[in-house]
């Protein structure tokens, strides 16, 4: 079972945490204070997780996880290829 936060949310276990670092690519785009999506590789396949950013993301773009925030959404920032 995932334990709750007092606010009754989910906490990231240590499954999500391995998400840190981890390369996807945005399939909804994300909007400063609205999530969007992305599909991110998961133990051996892939996965859709409600995703956020400081800044706002195109579809398409690649992006690494930087923070897990629940079990089943994660913090994002683009990822700068250059």
């Amino acid at each position: 079972m995932t334990p709750t936060s007092p606010l009754g949310s989910q906490v990231p276990d240590d499954a999500s945490q391995d998400l840190v670092g981890t390369i996807g690519w945005v399939t909804v785009p994300i909007v400063i204070g609205h999530p969007g999506e992305v599909v991110v590789p998961v133990r051996g396949g892939t996965e859709a997780f409600a995703a956020w950013s400081d800044e706002p993301v195109a579809k398409n773009t690649r992006v690494v996880v930087v923070e897990c925030r629940t079990a089943r959404s994660v913090s994002v920032s683009p990822l700068n290829l250059g």
